[in-house]
């Protein structure tokens, strides 16, 4: 039987974390600083789960630049290594430990906190989407695991992260696009207003690398995704267009299965039909799988 997500009050957010720490840990390897733990660098180690995968270099350098400066101000949230004695697991700011080793710190003020594995992926969910840097495809794929692992719907996710309901939608569409398309977009070469203008064109792999190679910006992107870069066939254009309502639901329910959807709906008759593709039996038991939730 599938277990079904976890419910679990969302919003809490960083500052929760901050609260009530508890210093009073007497492992070796800790030194006190200002009220705050020191851990050796060589002693923290990135949570396997963290759904931030990009960091540019760059930023690092810059970030590596300021610290060694003024230090690390904000301390780093950690929890007890689950599986290594002595060691500890980072929940929140991996991208100042990363910079810290470029800086060739040897010791970093964390906070310690005793989290479970459900807390810490949420919460490191949560801080990577509350980055002002985070690109398009991990910003949707953090709310796609809120929602995926623990239940949580686009409207409780609007409301607790401070996010309109369009914005979460509009980005949870994207991931119905190619992978090809989405490397674009995190690379950098495919902004978030083309992507999202790709979202319902039959090719868009082929429309991508178009708008790449010929520099087109988001207006000419969509232009090319109404006419989708070729000439419609005559059975495509006797076809009644489809509504901007059903387009819509489409794109959700794309969004939400992974798998391509088609709405076929009669406005007369009120009765229409809904397909749902599916390219292997993975993605057959997949969908069974979620229906039966």
């Amino acid at each position: 039987m599938t277990k079904k997500p976890v419910r679990r009050n969302l919003g809490r957010g960083l500052s929760t974390l901050l609260a009530d720490v508890d210093m009073s840990s007497d492992r070796s390897n800790i030194r006190r600083s200002q009220g705050n733990s020191t851990v050796p660098i060589e002693r923290l180690h990135p949570n396997p789960d963290q759904p931030r995968r990009d960091f540019s270099e760059a930023h690092l350098e810059d970030l590596a630049n300021s610290i060694r400066e003024k230090g690390i101000i904000q301390p780093l949230i950690v929890r007890p290594d689950p599986k290594n004695t002595d060691e500890y697991q980072i929940v929140a700011g991996e991208r100042r430990w990363r910079a810290a080793q470029v800086a060739q710190l040897h010791d970093i003020p964390v906070i310690i906190r005793e989290l479970d594995d459900t807390e810490v992926l949420e919460l490191g969910i949560i801080e990577n989407i509350q980055r002002s840097d985070l690109n398009a495809v991990e910003e949707a794929l953090g709310y796609r695991q809120l929602m995926d692992r623990f239940g949580h719907t686009q409207e409780k996710l609007a409301t607790a992260l401070g996010k309109s309901r369009s914005h979460i939608a509009n980005l949870l569409r994207l991931l119905s696009l190619p992978d090809e398309v989405l490397k674009y977009l995190r690379e950098g070469k495919l902004s978030y207003g083309h992507a999202r203008a790709l979202v319902p064109a039959t090719n868009p792999s082929a429309l991508a690398r178009t708008v790449i190679s010929k520099s087109l910006n988001v207006r000419q992107t969509e232009q090319l995704a109404k006419s989708d870069g070729t000439q419609l066939s005559k059975k495509r254009q006797l076809r009644p267009t489809k509504d901007a309502d059903t387009r819509a639901i489409e794109t959700d329910l794309q969004a939400h299965l992974r798998l391509k959807v088609s709405i076929d709906h009669r406005q007369n008759s009120g009765k229409g039909e809904l397909r749902i593709s599916y390219t292997s039996l993975d993605e057959l038991d997949g969908l069974c799988q979620l229906l039966s939730r």
